[in-house]
């Protein structure tokens, strides 16, 4: 018995008829219900999102970016049409070379990014193991086969090894930057990447200076070619002109053909501003390869980033947030509907057909002993004995019974520590306060709580009245004037609840009932003893007590079965313990 509890509320479950096999609907009672009961998991999930989110927030390397915008100055020509057409795919072309090797290999070299450790660190990365595992593929270099073809590490080739160690810088950089056109426009923005403010920067504006030295590198190296063919074109030209020169003064000095004579005239003219042209296109395109002209210009710096881009601390607080909400809903739910501890009457009115189930709270305030006075130490009364909240409930629905007829109701737990001896106290109390003659038994032989607790000190009890029926006016000890208490008596070995069960002793609940009008029996806990299966049949009731949860509704339910097997009548369940807020 729980003797440091009392019981502060009841709740009567009216029993509706329910549809055999149908699903009750939800309502928005049974969701508040699964949030009162549940709500521990759904905060306990989603704090640990929140923790691991802000470990990660806390140690994770931020990430800086700084762009650097770039105009580009299409050279073409033709309709509008074609025009737009060419300058959507030059544009697309130049974004092409800004993400080419070269650009990224120079800014490389430039800024020496190929000794700094966050772009060439061989240590392979948790997901580069994993990815590695998966495919097969070790992350150590293969030792054996390198020494097998006579070149280990330490006779790697520099050359190789420096090449190897800026592709990686290279790859690294190219993952850190974005290259991007700007809407419709013809400017381009340039995006880096990095662990710091300033080396964002940096890298910003040299892969944009980059960009325009590899574009006007080339134009230079187009325009290069070009004069060279030029250069072979005029030569062609001029022996062309000089040939047709030679041609007319020959036939200037002797004119027999005037129209000949035009014909060469007007030929030599066009060798002549042929070769010109072409000569002052030589001219334009070694001017071009001296002073070069890139088709791309700065118009907006990178400036230093006034805060990190990554990781974005709000957005993987609200995720997590979201994520573990989600999950704890998920896993409260898998938990709710898998859990057979019994947490509602209705999940034993339901299975059972019991004809009332009693949910009961407890509240720790006043300790039971002290609610009489020690058996023999003289009258005590009732008046000064607190009504116990709810249990009058209960109560009633037993003196119900006792108007027709005088009863016996034995009160058993599923499981031990449910409080079924304080529950046969109170409503032995009860009813003598109704003004009912009432015995309250104790048969508890596993654990007799009630007899320790109320009558300590007695020297005779059950087991001595079973063999001498007239000892029941001395061993039944006045606790009020209609109010008496049984002790159990010292058991040897057979029980007194099994001994009741033989009907062979001195004492019989017929006898008894001339005397009192309610007898309230505590017996040994289902799980503990045999006795209820035994005493049940002759008691005109019993009530099963579980504990709210923590008693399995899989026990309760075969508890149930096994004493209506027996010939037993359930008259309910009582579920002990249940928090305060069941009864909000």
């Amino acid at each position: 018995m729980t003797s440091s509890t009392i019981f502060s509320g009841v709740s009567p479950i009216p029993l509706a008829a329910a549809a055999p096999g149908g699903n009750s609907p939800l309502t928005l009672r049974d969701m508040l219900f699964f949030l009162r009961m549940r709500w521990l998991w759904v905060l306990a999930t989603t704090f640990a999102f929140l923790a691991i989110a802000g470990t990660y927030v806390l140690t994770a390397e931020p990430t800086f970016v700084a762009s650097t915008q770039l105009v580009i100055v299409p050279q073409v020509s033709g309709s509008e049409a074609q025009r737009a057409f060419a300058e959507d795919a030059f544009i697309e072309g130049q974004l092409e070379i800004a993400r080419s090797s070269d650009v990224v290999g120079g800014t490389v070299r430039a800024l020496g990014l190929d000794t700094d450790p966050d772009f060439v660190d061989q240590t392979p990365s948790l997901q580069d193991r994993a990815k590695n595992w998966l495919m097969g593929i070790s992350s150590e270099p293969d030792t054996e086969s390198q020494e097998a073809a006579g070149t280990g590490p330490r006779e790697a080739q520099p050359h190789a090894e420096d090449e190897r160690i800026q592709d990686r810088a290279i790859a690294t950089l190219l993952n850190m930057i974005g290259i991007r056109r700007v809407g419709s426009s013809t400017i381009i923005e340039i995006s880096a990447a990095a662990s710091t403010p300033q080396r964002a920067v940096d890298i910003a504006d040299m892969l944009a200076r980059q960009y325009i030295q590899k574009n006007i590198a080339m134009k230079a190296n187009a325009s290069r070619q070009y004069s060279e063919w030029l250069e072979r074109f005029v030569s062609e030209q001029q022996r062309g002109l000089a040939e047709a020169a030679s041609a007319l003064a020959s036939f200037t000095s002797n004119p027999r053909d005037q129209f000949k004579l035009a014909e060469l005239q007007s030929a030599t003219d066009a060798r002549r501003s042929l070769y010109e042209n072409t000569l002052n296109q030589l001219t334009e395109a070694r001017q071009r390869i001296t002073y070069p002209v890139s088709d791309a210009t700065i118009v907006s710096r990178a400036t230093l980033p006034l805060s990190k881009a990554r990781p974005r601390s709000t957005l993987i607080i609200a995720f997590a947030a979201a994520v573990g909400l989600g999950v704890g809903l998920a896993l409260a739910m898998i938990r709710h509907v898998g859990d057979r501890r019994i947490i509602r009457p209705h999940q034993i009115a339901e299975a059972s057909g019991l004809p009332f189930v009693t949910l009961l709270a407890t509240s720790r305030k006043t300790h039971l002993p002290a609610r009489f006075l020690p058996a023999g130490t003289g009258s005590s009364s009732t008046a000064a004995y607190p009504v116990i909240p709810g249990m009058a409930e209960l109560s009633a629905t037993v003196v119900g019974l006792r108007r027709k007829r005088r009863v016996v109701i034995g009160i058993v737990a599923v499981d031990p520590g449910s409080g079924a001896s304080t529950i046969a106290c109170e409503l032995a109390v009860l009813s003598s306060r109704s003004g009912a003659h009432t015995l309250l038994i104790d048969a508890a032989a596993q654990r007799s709580s009630l007899s320790k607790s109320i009558a300590p000190h007695s020297s005779t009890g059950l087991v001595d009245v079973l063999d001498n029926g007239e000892l029941i006016q001395t061993a039944a000890l006045p606790l009020t004037s209609t109010l008496k208490f049984l002790p159990l008596g010292k058991v040897e070995a057979v029980t007194p609840a099994i001994r009741l069960s033989s009907r062979r002793t001195q004492l019989s609940f017929a006898d008894l009932k001339k005397e009192f009008d309610a007898i309230f029996i505590d017996i040994s806990a289902f799980s503990a003893s045999p006795d209820a299966n035994a005493i049940a049949p002759e008691l005109d009731g019993v009530l099963v007590v579980t504990s709210h949860g923590r008693t399995s509704i899989d026990d309760t339910l075969r508890v149930i079965d096994t004493l209506r097997n027996v010939g037993a009548e359930i008259l309910g369940a009582v579920i002990n313990h249940a928090p305060e807020r069941m009864h909000s």
